[in-house]
């Protein structure tokens, strides 16, 4: 598999162009239409909708669907703000129980290189948390999961998260948002970023393996 590092990338590009292909190709109701019976609802459309993705994210279930459904339903910022809000709560959730359930058992492990590395999250928990949310290929809920598991700071993690994820959402929100109009401004942008952040994460990633499986001398 270390040679087929792009494959997750390919999935991910496929998945955003068929999106695309189906809501142009397909009849249904148009954006403008989905937005104003969203907003009859009122203002508990967005607080209904941040409170189901919150619950998605505990699942192994990817949250790239919902980000970009947030962004047609509302539009921005508030597709932005909605899937911001429901993926850092969720993650919260998800990394407390993580925490309440088995750091207990991480801890007992005796293991050197696992205290070493226990220390380094406790310290720099923040700065690892928001590389890791950068890079859209690694899955959410089980970083959540794993992070409990380790000794990142809870305030570092709610932080790094909120922080970490924000590009990523906001070029899902700004796909939804202008996914009637792939040719526009907004749409590009928000690819390119999308795809400038993945094979930055594969790079990363290729990197951190190579000097992990390195011999030390």
């Amino acid at each position: 598999m270390r040679g087929r590092w792009w494959i997750r990338p390919l999935i991910l590009l496929i998945v955003v162009i068929a999106g695309v292909a189906v809501a142009l190709t397909i009849d249904i109701p148009s954006v403008d239409e989905l937005r104003v019976t969203v907003a009859k609802v009122g203002w508990s459309g967005p607080v209904l909708y941040a409170v189901a993705y919150a619950g998605l994210v505990l699942t192994p279930l990817p949250a790239t669907i919902s980000t970009i459904t947030a962004g047609i339903l509302f539009g921005l910022p508030v597709g932005l703000a909605v899937s911001l809000a429901g993926a850092v709560v969720g993650a919260s959730i998800g990394f407390g129980l993580s925490r309440v359930l088995g750091r207990g058992a991480v801890e007992r492990l005796d293991s050197d290189r696992l205290h070493r590395l226990d220390d380094l999250l406790r310290r720099r928990g923040l700065i690892a948390v928001i590389g890791i949310r950068l890079v859209p290929l690694l899955p959410f809920a089980a970083l959540n999961y794993a992070c409990g598991l380790s000794a990142v700071r809870p305030r570092d993690f709610v932080l790094g998260t909120a922080i970490g994820i924000l590009p990523v959402a906001a070029a899902y929100s700004t796909i939804g948002a202008f996914g009637a109009s792939p040719g526009s401004l907004p749409f590009l942008v928000a690819l390119g970023g999308l795809g400038a952040l993945t094979i930055g994460g594969v790079i990363v990633i290729r990197r951190r393996h190579k000097l992990a499986t390195q011999p030390r001398t």
